[in-house]
Order: C-alpha cells, then structure tokens, then sequence
C-alpha cells in the first residue's frame, strides 16, 4: 500500500515536471525571439544613426523596442516564478525522499537484526522443525527464502532511493544557480530599459527642437498614406465590380437561355449580394477563400525577421490622431517579401517611388506596400512563401506595410499571422 501511494506521488511530481519544463521551454523561445526583434531593432537604428534629422520612424522604432523590453522583462518574471514552482516542488521532493529513506533504513535495520539473531543453521532447522504439520514447516521454509529475498529486494530499494535522492538534490542545485542567473538578467534588461528610457526622453527633447520640420513630415507622410489607401481601396472596389458584373451576366445568360427553351428561368442564388458574396461567386474563389479563412492565426510572416512598429487600427502622433488599414513591420534591409498565401495578383501598383502588391484570395485580399522592386506581374498566380519583391526604406529604416482585407473590410493582420 505505501509503496502504490508513493508510485501514484511519482507520477504526479514527474507530470508536473514535465509540463513545468515544456512551459520553460516555451518561455525561452520567447524571450530569445523577443531578443532577436530587440537586436533587429537596434541594428537598423545603428544605421541610421549617422542622420541628425529626428524622423517619425526613429521614435515608432525606439518605442517598439521600449515595449519588447518590457515584454521581455515579464517572460524573465515568468521563468522566474516557473523556477520557483520547480523549487518549491523539488524541495518537497527532497524532503519526503529523506523521510521514505530514513524509514526504509529503519526497517532495514530490523530485518539485520532478525536475520542476526537467527542466523546459524541449527535456530533455522528448529524453527522448521517446531511446526505442528507438514503444511506449516513447509510454509516455514518458504517464509525463510522469502525472507531473505524481501531483505535483498529492501537493500536494493534503499540504494535506488538514495539515487534519486541525490539527483533531485542536483536538480534542486541546478535550480537555484539558474534562478541566480535569471535574477542578474533581469536586472541587467531593467538597466537597459532604463537607458532606453533616457534615450526616449531625449528624442521628444530634440522633438521639441524640430517638432516643425516633424509636423511637416507627418503631414507628408499621411498625404502619401492617404493616396495609397485610395489606389488600393480602388483596387479591391474595381475587383469586386468585375465579380459583380460577372456574376450579373452569368445570371442574365441563365435566363435568356431557360426563355429560348421554354423552361421556367432559373432561380436566384440566395447568397446575399455582398462584395463577399460576389468575390465567391465561383466554386474555385469559394474553395480559395475558405482555405485562406481557416488559417486564420497561422499565416506565415511576409518577412522572415519581423518586428511591428505601428500597429492596426487608431493611433496618435502628436495629439493628433489617425488610422492605420495594417500594419508596419520594420525588417532587414533588402529583405525579400513573401506572399502569405496561395492567391493571384490583382494589381501591381507604383505610389511616390515605392511599389505595392495586391493579391487575391477569393474573398480576402493581401497587400504589401513600401516594396523597392516587385518580382511579380498583374495577373500571375502566386503561391504560399512565394518572393514576389524586396522592401524599401521608410525614414531610413527597411519597413513593410502589410494589409488584409475581407471584401472591403480591412482586418488585423496580427490576428491572421502565426507565430515569426
């Protein structure tokens, strides 16, 4: 019976450990992939270090990396009270192992003690020999042998205790050094955040100083951003028509064909007629979009280094607020951008310099702007991961701008991409 309890403990510590140390492992991932983003960061803004001229991307970028490191900092928090757990279990572990061994010791030594009182031959052959019948002298020898190989098996048990003992008592070591590491990481991250923070005050102190020349900037940013917004809202409104008018026609053919043969014109489909509804029209797009819809959270990244510094949806510069249809995902330089999806292309446009892919996905649509060179053609059918062009410079920095639409709709891209 103690020994099933003990089992049935050891099977629940070792569960524990080992969905404590996958959950450290997850951890680690993180926090090296938050470092990677972190370095990319810092490496673009060594480049550009060179200019005098504050630029709306030096400050999205500086605080991009402000909050990596703060992520950072809390995944350090996380493995360190992981580590805790660990700790803490490891050293329960410790002591009900002593327990256990102390008492198996305890009970050891009494069987040493049986065994020496009745250890010589003669003592054994009269308690064989006091039994009151064949069956009981029998059980007897049978006790005796018995005995002697519970006493072995005891021995044994007591050296694999020991074992374990002492490798819980490296773990627990192990544990505590690693915390002891984790403890000056942190600290040494929450000196960095620090500095960083400094360096945050001192640009919107050298805003103050240019905030004119920014203000401009910003002007001419959202007049450039407000151009490409239309050329690709007028893109997808110029697809949808097309479906439309497609759809249309298909249907008047329908039914000029069932009035040539006499037969009752065909019914309506009872799809509603949304840009959706048009966009799907087809079993090819229907199948196109369903697949696109279903990997929702695990798209791959348009670049395979990734950081987004302005996020999807409202946000302000300056007091003053405005509205992002995706997001920017600052990069390295002359990074090749990759189609997330199976789709084609819809159009292959040209704003300020910079060039833009519009991809289509049955009912969802995939852009990738700010582009220096496109690989790819209006028309031409792309593939998952497919290169279809190489990022440009956005204030001196290699950044992407990265939309997905349903329809007319845009959508959070962060939503619809996995993990980098």
């Amino acid at each position: 019976m103690k020994l099933s309890k003990f089992l049935l403990f050891l099977f629940f510590v070792l569960s524990a450990s080992v969905a404590v140390a996958q959950s450290s492992a997850e951890l680690k991932r993180k926090k090296e992939a938050l470092q990677r983003e972190i370095d990319l960061l810092q490496k673009n803004a060594n480049k550009a270090a060179n200019s005098k001229k504050l630029t709306l991307g030096e400050i999205k970028a500086l605080n991009a990396k402000i909050g990596l490191m703060q992520s950072k900092i809390s995944v350090i928090n996380s493995e360190i009270k992981n580590l805790d757990n660990q700790i803490h279990e490891n050293t329960n572990t410790v002591h009900n192992l002593k327990g256990q061994l102390g008492q198996l010791k305890k009970e050891y030594a009494s069987m040493i003690r049986f065994a020496q009182r009745n250890k010589n031959a003669y003592d054994k052959m009269m308690f064989i020999f006091a039994a009151s019948d064949f069956n009981q002298a029998y059980k007897r020898i049978k006790y005796l042998q018995q005995f002697g190989q519970y006493r072995k098996k005891q021995a044994d048990y007591i050296q694999g205790k020991q074992k374990d003992l002492n490798y819980k008592i490296v773990v627990l070591d192990k544990n505590l050094k690693e915390k002891s590491h984790l403890l000056q990481e942190q600290e040494q991250e929450k000196n960095k955040l620090g500095k960083n923070k400094s360096e945050q005050s001192a640009v919107l102190n050298k805003y103050s100083k240019q905030e004119k020349q920014l203000k401009n900037d910003i002007v001419a940013k959202r007049k450039q951003s407000a151009q490409l917004d239309r050329s690709i809202r007028s893109a997808i409104a110029r697809e949808i028509e097309i479906a439309k008018r497609k759809a249309e026609e298909e249907e008047r053919l329908a039914a000029a064909k069932a009035k040539a043969e006499n037969k009752p014109a065909p019914a309506t489909t009872s799809k509603p007629k949304t840009s959706g509804g048009y966009l799907t029209a087809t079993p090819e797009s229907a199948k196109l979009s369903s697949q696109f819809e279903g990997n929702r959270g695990s798209l791959p990244w348009p670049v395979t280094m990734a950081t987004v510094t302005q996020k999807f949806g409202r946000y302000m510069v300056d007091q003053a607020s405005g509205m992002s249809d995706g997001i920017d995902i600052e990069t390295q330089e002359d990074a090749g951008v990759r189609a997330v999806f199976n789709g084609k292309v819809s159009k292959v446009g040209e704003s300020y310099g910079k060039y833009y892919v519009l991809i289509m996905h049955g009912g969802y649509f995939t852009v990738y702007s700010n582009l220096k060179s496109a690989s790819v053609s209006s028309g031409e059918t792309v593939t998952t991961r497919q290169n279809i062009g190489v990022v440009g410079t956005d204030d001196g920095r290699p950044q992407l701008k990265f939309q997905i639409w349903r329809g007319s709709t845009p959508q959070n891209p962060e939503a619809w991409l996995g993990a980098k």
